[in-house]
């Protein structure tokens, strides 16, 4: 069921993400009436890592996801929230903003921009695309709002549109100049202290579904539930156990994390703070004892419910702890599809998976976490969807 154009106008503005009804069942992703039409002077930004392929398979997958979530939480940072409606993909992110806010969008892309170079050496390809001009060209964007637990939620794109400025950005439109060398943006909560998320059932599976340019969006959303009844079933799950991921030494990624709050020129008292915050955080999740109204048992089991671990982009993206002969069948499952013509696909199995998070405090129950596998995961999956491109 299409919105109506009466729909839209009572939900445009400012307030529209805001007052978007949540649901909480995923497989209700797929019901067209859940997706509400962004207002026309929105803006989409857009992030995305060159070359990451390359940094992966050297090994620096943990420093291309901080690269990609930084996006995010430089403009939660900016907003002083995180309800507003973005995607995290691996080696980049997207996110969607009133134009009211398009110079916190702008100023937060350069900034990280300029920090990821700095930082790290990545080129960050960054673009800021107005909806109007993508609606333009044919394509819509339109959202809905899943609940991955009473306490987070996340934006989920429909219509083309944000595809279609991702292939845009790449060709070089709607780009925006990266800030100067030595920009510092507001990266405050971004981290990843925990280890490496090794498979229960056999393999992390990371997933990206597709439509093609000719499918039958009936057959694609038939399609995109039986992969989630496949999903679903005993021999899948999300790739974090129950009690939450391993706990990293204290000093483990300690280098990463020091780049995100400016250690430029070996200023030694954030890297002092950074080093206590980490032991502290080591010992309190050690010992398993609350501390000042911070309850280690309570954040493991929130931390599990905040994942972003399946998504939906004009796609269907996941991450799965799966049985070997389970990714067997969804393999074959999608070839099928993709010879008739349905859609294309993205798989890359691999031994363990990873989280990158963003905790503005440790106290409140809103923190957000994203997983990825940890060689490789959206990164090559996407680059085995290329062949068919």
């Amino acid at each position: 069921m299409e919105p109506s154009r009466q729909d839209t106008n009572a939900m445009a503005g400012a307030d529209f993400y805001a007052r978007l009804p949540v649901f909480d069942h995923f497989s209700d992703l797929t019901d067209p009436s859940r997706y509400m039409p962004v207002p026309d002077d929105w803006v989409l930004g857009l992030s995305d890592i060159v070359r990451s392929t390359s940094a992966i398979q050297a090994g620096r997958y943990k420093e291309v996801n901080t690269a990609a979530a930084a996006v995010i939480a430089a403009v939660a940072n900016k907003l002083g929230t995180s309800e507003f409606p973005f995607v995290f993909g691996g080696d980049g992110a997207s996110f969607a903003l009133p134009a009211s806010q398009s110079d916190i969008a702008r100023d937060a892309l350069s900034s990280v921009t300029a920090w990821v170079r700095d930082a790290f050496g990545f080129e960050l390809r960054i673009a800021l695309a107005p909806v109007s001009e993508i609606r333009a060209q044919g394509h819509d964007v339109r959202i809905a709002r899943f609940s991955a637990s009473p306490d987070v939620s996340y934006a989920m794109f429909a219509g083309g549109g944000l595809a279609y400025a991702e292939r845009q950005m790449k060709g070089g439109a709607f780009a925006i100049p990266p800030a100067p060398s030595g920009t510092l943006p507001d990266l405050s909560g971004l981290s990843c202290r925990f280890d490496e998320i090794r498979p229960e059932r056999g393999v992390i599976l990371s997933l990206i579904l597709l439509p093609t340019p000719e499918a039958n969006m009936g057959a694609f959303n038939t399609l995109i539930n039986q992969v989630l009844a496949l999903a679903e079933g005993q021999e899948a799950g999300r790739p974090l156990p129950d009690k939450g991921p391993p706990l990293a030494s204290p000093f483990q990624g300690f280098g990463i994390e020091a780049k995100t709050v400016g250690t430029r020129g070996l200023r030694l008292r954030p890297l002092v703070r950074l080093a206590a915050g980490r032991l502290a955080a080591f010992m309190i999740f050690r010992t398993g004892r609350s501390l000042g109204g911070f309850d280690p048992a309570q954040y493991r089991h929130q931390l599990v419910e905040n994942t972003d671990f399946r998504k939906f982009d004009d796609g269907l993206r996941m991450t799965l702890d799966c049985t070997p002969a389970l990714a067997d069948r969804l393999e074959a499952l999608l070839q099928e599809a993709e010879q008739q013509g349905i859609a294309r696909h993205g798989l890359h199995r691999q031994e363990a998976a990873l989280m990158t998070c963003f905790v503005p405090s440790p106290t409140r129950a809103d923190h957000i976490h994203f997983v990825d596998g940890a060689m490789g995961g959206y990164a090559m999956a996407a680059q085995a969807l290329k062949p068919a491109m």
